[in-house]
């Protein structure tokens, strides 16, 4: 198991395929390991993601490069699920500040460029969520890993 620092981007894409404001960037901890045929990426959520006191786990297959995060912890009831694989749909339900409704997300494209043994790389997700009646957008997640110096 490899002490990690995330730089996480998230950037919603408007309907003209534009890049909006709303960009949410921070930095944390983590922990990448393999095990099972898979890279694991685990981390705390801070304040600056809003979602301070929630454990993300990114599950990346090895064989398939899809990738699996989950979220729970004391900022959400329900823990939640995404899967991302190119080219499908993925249904599930997303806790909201207004009950639990129903997600779809859609994966146009995933680069996973880890290098687990050295705790470095990035791993790239571009997706279209869908939460029913509330929300949808297109987004691009970047994350960007890189070894601590212990």
């Amino acid at each position: 198991m490899k002490d990690i620092m995330l730089k996480i981007t998230g950037k919603q894409i408007n309907r003209n395929n534009e890049v909006e404001e709303e960009t949410v960037e921070f930095m944390t901890e983590g922990k990448l390991y393999k095990k099972n045929g898979s890279t694991y990426i685990v981390y705390e959520e801070t304040e600056m993601s809003g979602l301070e006191g929630v454990k993300t786990t990114l599950r990346i297959d090895d064989a398939s490069g899809d990738v699996k995060m989950k979220r729970f912890g004391k900022g959400v009831m329900l823990d939640t699920v995404m899967e991302f694989t190119k080219g499908r749909r993925f249904s599930s339900f997303y806790e909201t500040p207004f009950g639990t409704v129903p997600m779809e997300v859609l994966t146009y494209k995933i680069i996973n460029d880890l290098e687990p043994e050295e705790g470095k790389g990035k791993l790239f997700i571009d997706y279209e969520i869908s939460l029913k009646g509330l929300a949808e957008s297109r987004s691009l997640l970047d994350i960007e890993v890189t070894p601590t110096m212990n």
